[in-house]
């Protein structure tokens, strides 16, 4: 099977490096450029499925470089890697044309998860290492389409509904961090996106409610873990 390759554009050495040691690790073919200059040249020259560009970067930052990126291909996906959080920052990447934007610092596996999702949506043909259909009881959960069914019942959920319940089924029976859900859902863990998720926990729990066996529960001070 052809791997999935990745533009990597980061000037932290060390960071670089990790990453592309472990995406290399989960089975993506990861190419590593140190500044925003070598990274457009490298774009030119090679074919990629998917591109993570750090803002921050000498030579051209990677605002830049997606800009001239989308010149060449508009529908190539973009992650942008910043220590930056502000809102305007968030609100130009958008505004770029990116498909998602993370905060550092983050752990490698939220990062892991954001290129799987992302590269569902443009690539559905692709096995990315994770199911989108779960078995919950009687209950079928199609998370591409964003369906929960129980029996003749359909209930059709949101994008950030289903999200949700999907990190929640990756993780059966084990804790959800409440911050990691956060972050890879909201993208900021600030307290309004935190009260925005317990609304969303509390409308999973009623869409589940005619199967005894399966809980969301809390786990204080950590997040929730659905029990099913």
């Amino acid at each position: 099977m052809i791997k999935t390759r990745i533009l990597l554009a980061e000037d932290d050495e060390n960071l670089g490096s990790l990453l592309k040691e472990y995406l290399n690790i989960k089975g993506y073919e990861t190419e590593l450029y140190p500044d925003g200059n070598k990274a457009f040249k490298g774009f030119i020259k090679e074919h990629f499925d998917l591109c993570i560009l750090d803002i921050m970067m000498p030579g051209k930052d990677g605002f830049t470089v997606a800009k001239e990126i989308r010149l060449i291909n508009s529908d190539i996906p973009i992650i942008f890697l910043t220590a930056k959080s502000h809102k305007e920052d968030v609100l130009e990447g958008f505004t770029i044309g990116a498909d998602d934007y993370i905060t550092k610092p983050f752990s490698m596996e939220e990062l892991l998860y954001r290129i799987e999702a992302i590269l569902r949506r443009t690539k559905p043909g692709q096995d990315c290492g994770s199911l989108d259909v779960f078995q919950l009881g009687n209950y079928n959960f199609d998370a591409r389409k964003q369906l929960l069914t129980y029996g003749k019942k359909v209930q059709k959920l949101t994008t950030k509904e289903s999200e949700l319940l999907k990190l929640l089924c990756n993780n059966k029976n084990k804790v959800l961090e409440r911050n990691f859900a956060l972050r890879t859902i909201w993208i900021d863990d600030n307290y309004f996106n935190a009260r925005s998720m317990d609304v969303y926990i509390t409308k999973l729990r009623k869409y589940l409610k005619d199967e005894p066996s399966i809980e969301i529960i809390n786990i204080h001070g950590k997040g929730y873990k659905l029990i099913c």
